[in-house]
């Protein structure tokens, strides 16, 4: 009796991996949005009675030089600017834990360095964009903030998205104000 060929083999095992990946599905709901996107959305939106996005892309800019932002871009043709911020990232309480836990492990004769892990610095940013709203008739404003924080070892040791909504508010209820002043050439 003859023996199978490694050509064979390769296509049995081949064929048998192509029908098992073909009866796979996707499963219900694989497009639709998180709940939680739609939170996010409506936190970081916001939209205004005008079409002149010139002057809120200049209003930005400025409401996010009062807040401590130095603008890295902007193209007031797109509707986009982004600025970043440092600020210091020490949190009292979690070096004090750190300290804590370091002093407790050297009692026991252990070696830790909590301390290295607790957090440094961090960089804020923020990346605002503005387009027509779908009927034309009003301007949205979209803005997200996300932080970098390093730590004690000057690593990075977060990147997320701040999700604070006194900051979002904060930065809506300044927009606001610049956008009436604008306005009112006050």
């Amino acid at each position: 009796m003859r023996k199978p060929s490694n050509a064979l083999k390769i296509f049995l095992v081949v064929f048998l991996c192509l029908g098992i990946v073909g009866c796979a599905t996707i499963p219900k709901g694989f497009l639709k949005p998180a709940e939680q996107s739609l939170k996010d959305r409506q936190l970081q939106m916001r939209q205004y009675e005008t079409k002149d996005d010139a002057k809120i892309v200049t209003s930005v800019a400025g409401v996010l030089q009062d807040l401590g932002f130095i603008l890295d871009n902007s193209e007031t043709e797109v509707g986009f600017v982004a600025a970043s911020k440092k600020a210091d990232a020490k949190n009292a309480g979690q070096i004090t834990a750190a300290v804590a836990l370091d002093i407790a492990s050297a009692l026991f004769g252990v070696y830790s360095n909590t301390t290295a892990a607790c957090d440094k610095a961090q960089m804020v940013k923020a990346s605002v964009i503005t387009q027509p709203s779908l009927d034309g008739s009003k301007t949205v404003v979209r803005v997200t903030f996300q932080r970098i924080v390093w730590n004690m070892s000057n690593q990075i040791s977060k990147i997320e998205t701040v999700k604070e909504p006194s900051i979002y508010q904060k930065f809506y209820d300044s927009l606001s104000k610049a956008i009436f002043l604008e306005a009112e050439q006050i």
